[in-house]
């Protein structure tokens, strides 16, 4: 996973801002859990 490779968790952009921004659209709890549990920031 590019996470375990050091990529940005809180990187913006595309249409839906960020990956915690696209998974909460999206409603992927799984996905929404991992990016906070590896430091995913609720206000970017």
């Amino acid at each position: 996973m590019l996470l375990d490779k050091g990529a940005d968790v809180n990187a913006q952009g595309g249409e839906n801002g960020n990956a915690l921004q696209a998974a909460s659209l999206d409603g992927n709890k799984e996905v929404i859990q991992m990016l906070l549990d590896k430091g995913a920031d609720i206000k970017s």
